[in-house]
Formats: C-alpha cells, structure tokens, sequence
C-alpha cells in the first residue's frame, strides 16, 4: 500500500513529532479505491531553521521514488513543533480537483 510505504519513509527521514498522511484520491477524478494523490503534515524538529523549500525538497526527496511511479499529488504541509502548537485549525484544507482524465 502506498500510504504505508510513505508513512514508513517520512518517520524514517524525520522522526516526526506529528505524521499525517491523507489519501485525498476520493476528491479526484480517478477510479475508486486509488492511491495517487496525498497530503503529508509532518511536524519534526528537523525543520528548525529550515526555509519552506528546504522542508519541502526534503520530503520530495524522502519519497522520490514513490513520486516518480505513483503519486500523482502531493500537498506538503511541513512545520516546526513551535509552528504546529500555532496551528489552531491544523493544516490548510487542500483545494477542490481541477479536473483531468481518469489514471488507469
């Protein structure tokens, strides 16, 4: 399952405070029961001092693979304890799909 193997990969390279993974493939146009498109929140220590970019290239490089073959998506909401405890409604919702064809 890919959201096992992302889960697994992100508490490997961050050993995050707080994890999520989201499969939002529902709210796109692809056939049921899909794992292409995700939303990490990933609260780690390791983000202390890091820009926005840093955090994220880190996450993409995380799962490099995965986002090669099998993740359409990915919306990445990383954050510092500090930043997280901020977060009073957690992270951004993701915005409504676009459109596009059925993956198959």
């Amino acid at each position: 399952m890919i959201q096992e193997r992302i889960e697994e990969k992100l508490q490997q390279a961050f050993a995050p405070l707080h994890l999520e993974v989201i499969n939002e493939s529902y709210m796109h146009n692809v056939p049921e029961g899909s794992e292409s498109h995700f939303k990490v929140i990933v609260v780690s220590e390791q983000f202390e001092g890091m820009r926005l970019i840093g955090r994220h290239r880190a996450v993409n490089g995380a799962l490099a693979d995965e986002l090669a073959n099998h993740i359409h998506a990915l919306a990445i909401h990383t954050y510092t304890e500090a930043e997280w405890q901020g977060q009073q409604d957690g992270a951004p919702a993701s915005p409504a799909c676009r459109g596009g064809s059925k993956l198959g």
